[in-house]
């Protein structure tokens, strides 16, 4: 028989409906229930794509002697962090203060009124490798909440009264000027690792808002130091099992330190800010690499990870048929099962497959050596070898496809989705996609109308209907971005008149004044023990970060000086702590460049959609240029011209589309050529 879960729209919870745990939603009648009956709270946290949250359900929640003393004992609550990043965010703190540690499963024990008390991860069922089983520590905090109470309460009243002071506490302030971006490019760049590229050891993760930053830094400074490392971790990247070979698109993070073996789940997130990445790489280098790269990820989320609505899906599962990364491994049979035998023995060289393997006796594919180098080796040349791979690829492509897949979370994310908007608008000018930019049109066209049923934003979408969470500061900020990133790809006024309500509607529901910083969730949203705040640019961009670089962007494009005085007060509250800690700032690092670069600002006077306009935009998009912002309309659209003081008086000279670029309140001379155009702009 079904649980409560059964009635929710998250993948992730329905996942658990059939549990013999006795489930509850995040809610007032878990809380109700547990202070009726005097019960702690068993808080488990987790998402759909997670390998170690599949296997705490197959040893515990699926077991029926388990569930029996966690019904008896507990009211069990079950969270999806992707619908509630608040929960998740505060509880995460409390679980990293308590244990020095954290991650997913994410299993909390709450007092009725909410107040942690114990906390830890994933839970073996049974006592193995140090850890305690599951039961073991259910029992234990059972007796400790039925025969210690008041240890239990002191323990928690520490824990709430931290998680406010955390919540509540300033940050350091300092000085938001070129020198804290100098010294943290240089910390940055120091730490890259020059052997395999990336930040740290195992696991290595993309991190590619800091990667971005060094972009920026290099633009900024000239430092060949910090470039090389970009590319060289772009390059091992791209190289490695991290990027799936066949089908495009990034995993997770890699289990070791080359980038070889991944952890195979594929995020949405994951995906938008590292085809930007490759973008922008591509645009200031002009590798092909990083624009086949881009491509190939775009159209995997464009062929696996979009709606029929034009939504995008959160994720893929890392687990097929019960085992981790069985989709994407191959032996070498199979390898010649699905090729003639010259094409087999090609794909092997190239993608470095044997008949030992590199990943429990089979082969994630990966690219071990230089093209150039395997392409000698062959006898044939480099251009050739990468016709013939792409032949290769696409066969077995389509024998991968005939494998079970893995499960795909169609939860669709207001947030995520703002950052892939951003990566498809983007994408259609550097690429010249036309198919790009119909993708974006189409995803933000259903999430302005799909997403807000009463008018307020909510924070997901699934099976035909919005669901009950408000939007969080993060959804409003990233969808705010990816529709100014629409705008300036088809300068139609639309998306610029929804950006400017969004961000109106945002500061009124998230801003604080006193602080000079914005709160994650609104005031009338469901009370918490602490209202949350996330400062941090973790493997999503903070919510705060987002904002500020959307108010100042909006501050040039409508005139609102006031957007730009709170963006300044987040970056002076920010600046003690990037200064600090630069590597967990990586997006308010960027944002803090274009803050003190001095941007242009372009009118583009053209009809959307035409050749001479498209030439210009093309132009804009062929470079690398972060410290820009763009308006613009069609000559017939006199309405528009009142939204943007950018668009006013301007026109189209001689019929054909025009770009004015101004800076430091000095115009340049009107345009309709698009090399003048770049090089007014610097590029």
């Amino acid at each position: 028989m079904a649980n409560r879960l059964a009635r929710e729209s998250s993948p992730y919870l329905l996942q658990h409906k059939d549990n013999p745990v006795d489930w509850y939603p995040w809610g007032e009648e878990a809380f109700r229930k547990a202070r009726e009956e005097d019960k702690p709270i068993l808080l488990s946290v987790g998402y759909s794509a997670c390998h170690w949250c599949h296997v705490m359900e197959r040893e515990s929640f699926e077991d029926d002697a388990t569930a029996a003393f966690m019904n008896e004992h507990f009211v069990n609550v079950k969270v999806d962090r992707e619908e509630r990043p608040d929960v998740d965010s505060l509880y995460m703190s409390a679980v990293q203060a308590m244990t020095g540690s954290g991650g997913w499963p994410m299993t909390v024990f709450l007092t009725p009124e909410g107040a942690p008390f114990y906390a830890g991860t994933y839970f073996p069922r049974e006592p193995r490798g140090g850890m305690p089983g599951f039961l073991q520590v259910l029992a234990s905090v059972a007796d400790a909440y039925e025969n210690r109470r008041e240890e239990v309460l002191r323990s928690a009243g520490s824990v709430r009264d931290y998680l406010r002071r955390s919540v509540e506490a300033a940050m350091p302030e300092g000085t938001p000027g070129v020198s804290l971006l100098e010294r943290a490019g240089e910390e940055l760049t120091s730490e890259i690792d020059r052997r395999l590229g990336g930040f740290g050891g195992a696991p290595k993760f993309p991190q590619p808002m800091n990667l971005e930053f060094l972009l920026r830094y290099h633009l900024r400074t000239g430092s060949e130091e910090a470039l090389s490392g970009v590319e060289l971790t772009l390059e091992a990247m791209a190289r490695g099992g991290i990027y799936d070979q066949l089908g495009g698109g990034f995993h997770r993070y890699s289990v070791d330190a080359r980038w070889l073996v991944p952890h195979f789940e594929k995020m949405l997130y994951d995906n938008a800010l590292l085809s930007r990445l490759y973008l922008d790489a591509y645009r200031l280098t002009g590798r092909d690499l990083y624009r086949r790269v881009a491509g190939e990820t775009l159209d995997y989320v464009a062929r696996e990870m979009t709606s029929p609505e034009g939504g995008f899906y959160s994720s893929e599962d890392a687990d097929s048929e019960g085992e981790e990364g069985r989709f994407y491994v191959w032996s070498v049979r199979e390898i010649r099962d699905a090729l003639p035998p010259g094409e087999a023995r090609l794909a092997e060289v190239y993608w470095g497959v044997s008949e030992r393997g590199n990943f429990e006796g089979k082969n994630i594919l990966h690219v071990p050596r230089p093209p150039e180098e395997v392409a000698r080796e062959l006898g044939i040349s480099p251009e050739e070898l990468g016709r013939r791979v792409e032949e290769i690829r696409e066969k077995l492509l389509a024998a991968r496809g005939r494998r079970v897949r893995p499960g795909r979370d169609e939860k669709i994310l207001v947030a995520w989705n703002g950052l892939m908007l951003r990566s498809f608008a983007l994408a259609s000018r550097v690429l010249g996609r036309e198919d790009y930019l119909e993708i974006a049109r189409r995803n933000a066209a259903f999430m302005l109308e799909k997403t807000r049923p009463d008018g307020r934003l909510r924070r997901s979408y699934k099976d035909g209907r919005a669901g009950e969470v408000p939007g969080y500061l993060e959804d409003y900020a990233c969808l705010v971005e990816g529709l100014l990133a629409l705008h300036e790809a088809t300068l139609e006024s639309r998306w610029l008149v929804e950006a400017r309500d969004l961000a109106e509607e945002m500061v009124a529901l998230f801003w604080e004044e006193d602080e000079g910083r914005f709160y994650d969730a609104h005031a009338g949203h469901q009370e918490l023990i602490a209202r949350p705040r996330d400062l941090y640019d973790n493997a999503t961009p903070s919510g705060n970060s987002v904002a500020t670089g959307v108010l100042l962007e909006l501050s040039l494009l409508l005139d609102r000086p006031d957007y730009r005085e709170k963006a300044e007060r987040v970056l002076s509250s920010m600046s003690g702590a990037m200064e600090k800690v630069p590597g967990a700032f990586g997006w308010l690092l960027s944002v803090l460049d274009f803050y003190l670069a001095d941007p242009c600002e372009v009118a583009v006077i053209g009809e959307p959609g035409a050749e001479d306009t498209g030439e210009l935009l093309r132009a804009m998009g062929s470079r690398y240029l972060p410290h820009r912002v763009v308006a613009g309309r069609s000559p017939r659209d006199e309405r528009a011209a009142a939204l943007s003081p950018l668009l006013e008086g301007r026109e189209a000279r001689g019929g054909r589309a025009t770009a004015y670029v101004c800076r430091n309140y000095a115009c340049q001379s009107p345009t309709t050529d698009p090399d003048e155009l770049l090089r007014q702009l610097g590029g």
